[in-house]
């Protein structure tokens, strides 16, 4: 049953991690590219909209990973060393905590900030205040889930590396050593 646990733990880390590093490095970019490629009047406007929206997916599903993850982790607690156990409360808690202020912090201040600007964001001067704010905002938005993303891949090689049996190498005639 350990085993069984700690596979889907890993199995719950990879298919996020997979998730936000598409989302940030393929989804994201993508729509902004060919949205404005198109020259749309409101192509930014338009683009963060959708990616608003695969955003909070990607953000939310980082809080419940991390803290099934967390409950994992409790419940095979025996099978970890204390360092190793620690190390990947840390850094699990590090996930949630990043994706949950993205989300329910940064994110929600960027929307507001979106439903008062008189102007879509493609028309707002460059200096307006609402729209500094937004993109600094925007630069803290990335960063919680920069942050996010190296915690769960450190969290995934901390898993493998402390799980049962991680250490053991077999040789040829079988046995452990």
């Amino acid at each position: 049953m350990t085993k069984t646990l700690n596979n889907l733990r890993l199995l719950l880390l990879a298919a996020w991690i997979g998730g936000a590093v598409f989302f940030s490095a393929v989804m994201a970019p993508n729509a902004f590219r060919v949205l404005r490629s198109f020259n749309f009047a409101n192509a930014s406007e338009v683009a963060g909209t959708m990616v608003t929206g695969a955003l909070s997916v990607v953000n939310t599903s980082g809080v419940v990973v991390s803290v099934l993850a967390l409950v994992i982790a409790f419940l095979n607690r025996k099978s970890f060393t204390t360092r190793g156990l620690k190390l990947q409360v840390i850094l699990l808690a590090i996930v949630g905590i990043s994706t949950a202020v993205g989300e329910w912090v940064i994110a929600a201040r960027m929307r507001s900030l979106r439903a008062v600007m008189r102007l879509p964001i493609d028309q707002m001067p460059g200096d307006d205040p609402g729209k500094l704010t937004f993109n600094t905002l925007h630069g803290y938005s990335v960063a919680a889930l920069s942050v996010a993303i190296i915690a769960a891949l450190i969290a995934f090689f901390a898993v493998t590396a402390s799980a049962p049996g991680a250490h053991q190498v077999k040789g040829r005639s079988g046995g452990d050593y």
